[in-house]
């Protein structure tokens, strides 16, 4: 069977629309953790609110944040499937049935930066990155909005064969420009190598790893513990009220490329906006978070 334009745009509407009123269950439990670790008792009230905000906007079916972001998709064609009509366009035309149709009506975030005229559409949007998986007979779309806390604060800058003392100085001096505007506490994603485009996307996609996974990779794993405990350390805490959780985790990877070696740093808000399915071959929806 033949995955189509129809299906497409029924779940990348949908995707969006969960993304908007339940916080993923990692990131809970990334807050439950926190809470028990959190020495200071204002932050402790911060971390206790927002999971009783995730609990009932789950329950009632509102949004967490009035801010919805703008619409950012990650799809994954695996190689073995048979798409049937304009996906891209699916992707786009869901957005809009979903504009047209959800409740409460999201705000108009959308915004020409030649203009800075606001709306619910634009050029190049929704934002759409793909990737392939070899031999897969489905489709994956990762649905990740951007709002102000996931998007403000991200950085890049290109260095000259860095020390990893280098990068994790880097990664802080943008921690602390950021401070406490990203409502954290924040995932952190770290990209490291590649070229300028690769790094950015290498740091937005480990913000979609899981909270409390472990790196496979010995060098990284030890690195975001180091930069992990760094992050915290500075006290900003929960929405910059103080504490010590002002990050849940910090994920970093890499790309080997030139002597030139870009890093990016970006953030997601305590909110930690993530839904994921595959649509597969038989026409299933397979909802993985």
């Amino acid at each position: 069977m033949a995955i189509t334009y129809e299906a497409v745009k029924d779940l990348s509407a949908r995707l969006y629309d969960w993304s908007l009123r339940r916080v993923p269950e990692d990131t809970k439990d990334g807050l439950r953790r926190a809470l028990e670790t959190e020495t200071q008792e204002g932050a402790r009230r911060v971390l206790q609110m927002m999971l009783g905000s995730a609990q009932r906007a789950e329950q009632e079916e509102r949004f967490i944040c009035s801010d919805a972001g703008v619409p950012v998709y990650h799809v994954t064609l695996g190689t073995a499937a048979r798409l049937e009509g304009d996906i891209k366009q699916a992707i786009s035309d869901g957005f809009d049935e979903l504009v047209a149709s959800i409740k409460p009506p999201l705000l108009k975030h959308v915004t020409n930066p030649l203009t800075n005229e606001r709306g619910y559409k634009g050029k190049d949007m929704p934002l759409v990155t793909w990737d392939v998986a070899g031999g897969a007979d489905w489709v994956e779309i990762l649905c990740q909005p951007k709002a102000l806390g996931s998007g403000r604060w991200a950085a890049l800058e290109t260095f000259s064969f860095p020390s990893l003392a280098d990068i994790e100085a880097y990664v802080m001096r943008v921690v602390m420009q950021a401070g406490s505007q990203h409502c954290p506490p924040v995932i952190i994603g770290v990209g490291i190598g590649g070229s300028f485009d690769v790094a950015a996307r290498i740091a937005s996609k480990a913000t979609m790893r899981k909270v409390g996974s472990t790196n496979p990779e010995p060098v990284l794993a030890a690195m975001e513990e180091r930069l992990l405990r760094a992050v915290n350390a500075t006290g900003f805490g929960p929405m910059g009220t103080g504490g010590d959780t002002t990050a849940l985790a910090v994920h970093v990877d890499y790309a080997s490329g030139h002597g030139y070696t870009p890093v990016a740093v970006c953030f997601n808000c305590w909110i930690n906006r993530r839904t994921r399915a595959r649509l597969h071959a038989d026409g299933t929806v397979e909802r993985m978070e």
